[in-house]
Order: C-alpha cells, then sequence, then structure tokens
C-alpha cells in the first residue's frame, strides 16, 4: 500500500476531524468535508476531485496514485460547499479525455442546496466558470454524474421543487425527488431537469449504472407508504422515460429522521442487477446485499454482510469485465478496515470477506475505480493520506 499523500502535496489539506465517531462521519465542528473521489481516464490516468476548506480542486496521477500533480481549482472563489456526509464532488471522464466536475453548495442555514457543473477540455489545466445543473432555484443536493455506454453524460440529484410547491399550495410532500437531466454537448450544457421520481429521501446518496445506451438505472432510498425509507430503484426504458418504480427490499426502516447512509449500485455485463446498503428497519439491521437477473427481475433475499455489531457502513460495488467487487467500512472498536468481496458468477457467490486496508482515524467512504481489467480500492484516510490500493483478480 502506498502511503502516497498525506496528500504528498501540502496544499491537499486534510481536515482535522475529531476521533469520536470519526470512523464513520466525516464533518467537523467547523462542517469540513474528508472526501476524495477518482475517476480513471480512457489512457489510465487517475483524476482525484475533493472539497479543500472552501473550495473544490482537481489533481491527477499517471503513476497509480504515487504522486499526483499540484491540485487546480474548479470554483472561482470561497463557497460554503455542501459538507453532508453522503455527500461530495462528482468527477467524470468523457471517452476524449475531457473531465466534467459536479459539486453542490449550501444556499443557506436550512441546508437547501444548490448543484454546479464545471468542465475542462485542456487536461484539467484550466475549468470553465461553473454554471448551474438546473435554473431551478429550490435546492438541489447528493448529484451523481456518469458516462453512459457511448459517451453521453447524464445527471441526477435529490431536488426540492415539487416539495416547495405543494408546501406553498397547503399540500403534504415527503422528502425530495429524484432529478435527472442529460447533456447533449459533452458537457457545455445540460438539457432542462425533469422529476423521474417523487417522494425520496433527502438526504442520502444516490447510485447510478447503465442498462445501456441512453438507459440509467437509479438505485436511492424511497420514502414509502408510512414513512418508510427503504431502498428502490428505477430503470429508464429510454433516455426521457424513467421505468416503474422497483422495490429492492422490505427493511421496515420507519424513520422521520435522514439516515444519510445511501447505497450502491451495479450492473453486469450480462445485466445482472447489484444492490448493497444500510438499514436499520424492523425486518433487518445492518449492511445487506441482493441481486436481480434483469431490470423486471425481483431482488433476491438480502444477504447479511456483516454483524452489527461491527458497525458496517458504505458499500460499494463495481462490476469491471466478469469480475464484481464489493467492499465496506467496519469498525471494530479501535480501527476501521475495509473489507472486500469478489465474485465470479455474477454475484451468486463470493469469496470470504478480506481487510484490505485500515486505519485507527477519520476516513472517507472506501470507493472503487476499475480500469481495464484491473480494479482498485480509493481511500482517503486521516492517517494514511490517499491510497489506490490494487485488488488481485481472486483474494
Amino acid at each position: 500500500m502506498h502511503r502516497s499523500l498525506l496528500f504528498a502535496l501540502a496544499s491537499f489539506t486534510l481536515s482535522h476531524i475529531g476521533s469520536a465517531q470519526a470512523h464513520d462521519h466525516a464533518m467537523t465542528g467547523a462542517h469540513e468535508a474528508f472526501t476524495a473521489t477518482p475517476a480513471v481516464a480512457p489512457d489510465g490516468t487517475l483524476w482525484l476531485a475533493r472539497t479543500e476548506a472552501d473550495r473544490v480542486v482537481v489533481a491527477k496521477s499517471t503513476d497509480r496514485g504515487k504522486t499526483f500533480t499540484a491540485p487546480v481549482s474548479v470554483t472561482p472563489g470561497p463557497l460554503d460547499v455542501d459538507w453532508g456526509p453522503d455527500s461530495r464532488p462528482q468527477i467524470a471522464v468523457d471517452p476524449a479525455g475531457h473531465l466534467i466536475v459536479t459539486y453542490a453548495v449550501f444556499k443557506d442555514k436550512r441546508f437547501n442546496g444548490r448543484v454546479y457543473y464545471t468542465r475542462s477540455t485542456d487536461d484539467g489545466a484550466s475549468f470553465a466558470p461553473p454554471r448551474p445543473i438546473t435554473t431551478d432555484e429550490t435546492s438541489q443536493r447528493f448529484q451523481a454524474v456518469a458516462i453512459d455506454p457511448k459517451g453521453k453524460l447524464f445527471a441526477a440529484w435529490l431536488d426540492k421543487r415539487n416539495a416547495a410547491s405543494a408546501i406553498a399550495a397547503g399540500k403534504p410532500y415527503s422528502g425530495a425527488a429524484l432529478a435527472y437531466a442529460w447533456s447533449n454537448d459533452d458537457g457545455v450544457t445540460f438539457a432542462d431537469a425533469k422529476i423521474a421520481v417523487d417522494n425520496t429521501c433527502e438526504c442520502c446518496r444516490i447510485s447510478v449504472a447503465f442498462a445501456g445506451h441512453g438507459r440509467p438505472a437509479v438505485l436511492f432510498r424511497n420514502i414509502f407508504a408510512g414513512s418508510v425509507r427503504d431502498h428502490a430503484v428505477v430503470t429508464f426504458k429510454n433516455p426521457t422515460t424513467p421505468g416503474p418504480l422497483r422495490r429492492v427490499s422490505v427493511d421496515d426502516w420507519k424513520i422521520e429522521a435522514c439516515p444519510h447512509q445511501g447505497p450502491s449500485l451495479a450492473i453486469a455485463p450480462d445485466g445482472s442487477y447489484h444492490a448493497a446498503w444500510f438499514t436499520d428497519g424492523a425486518a433487518r439491521q445492518g449492511l445487506f446485499y441482493a441481486r436481480a437477473d434483469n431490470a423486471d427481475a425481483p431482488f433476491s433475499a438480502p444477504r447479511a454482510l456483516s454483524s452489527p455489531e461491527r458497525q458496517p457502513a458504505r458499500p460499494y460495488l463495481l462490476a469491471n469485465g466478469n469480475a464484481l467487487h464489493l467492499v465496506w467500512k467496519e469498525f471494530d472498536g479501535n480501527r476501521t478496515h475495509v473489507l472486500w468481496e469478489v465474485s465470479h458468477d455474477s454475484g451468486r457467490s463470493w469469496s470470504a470477506p478480506r481487510t484490505v486496508a485500515d486505519t485507527d482515524d477519520a476516513s472517507d467512504h472506501p470507493l472503487l475505480v476499475g480500469y481495464k481489467n484491473r480494479t482498485y480500492l480509493s481511500w482517503l484516510t486521516k492517517s494514511e493520506g490517499y491510497r489506490l490500493i490494487p485488488l488481485e483478480t481472486t483474494p
């Protein structure tokens, strides 16, 4: 493992996060974010986007995370960047090598936000002036950005425009809505935003995968009848037609609050769906995984990934070739561990969980990136800095 940064660059400062519950809560008294989001370009360059105090910066590595270029700011000045534990800047690289970065800022003390996007066409040397991803000014947070199989840019986020309209009309409205927009000009602009689903949980990350060209699938925490906040997936029939809501499992987590624990979704080459999530429901508690044979099939019975006593959290899935990878965090009372499993039969069976990294202080969510047939764990920790850890094909 590389102790390759502490961001090997002093300008990529690490947040000073207290040790109490720091294994899972990436916030400080000053609400400073502690995240590093990776993306791999077609030529294998590793890009990282992260929040540095009151701005968003990007740096690149051409040696698999051993060294990084000096960070370049993608924001024009000081901002109140969204520091939510399930929120982070997002970065994607299109087939031409152009960078697209999205981030959210807080507009007020009620946690209303606004999502912005920017792009670079000169290998990250400079970025265009950031623009709002939608003209609606109500509130957007927890954005996700992804490139579909033919290189088209898709964005989704949690949006409160319909909630505001309902409240103004004296009507009830729970949570937020899942909004989306496509870019038809490689990230220069986004088309008008549309609402795919109403009454989603308003404060959990969403996860995007693709069932084919123009067919994003979005996994998110939904609000079902009785304020039950369980997970659901929507697969688009075409770029502008969201399919029906498909419930992943009946966990029966009834809560009038924000879990700040979003799910992860992967779609394998055979079309099978793979979901991992956290719940504290009446039916089950902890971290779980389930699969479905295709976009229309029901999900399997949830499989527990760990014991709730170990505080498992923050799962992440990645389908890379014929391998399906799954990582998550656990806390043993002293150290935080990242556990890894791999499947070579589309999630029907898995290797035994294996610890691939650990730390004794604050850490970001574990994330995965792939390049060709290799998969890597991307993890930022306070003690070790940023690490890009290769995962073998078999443990």
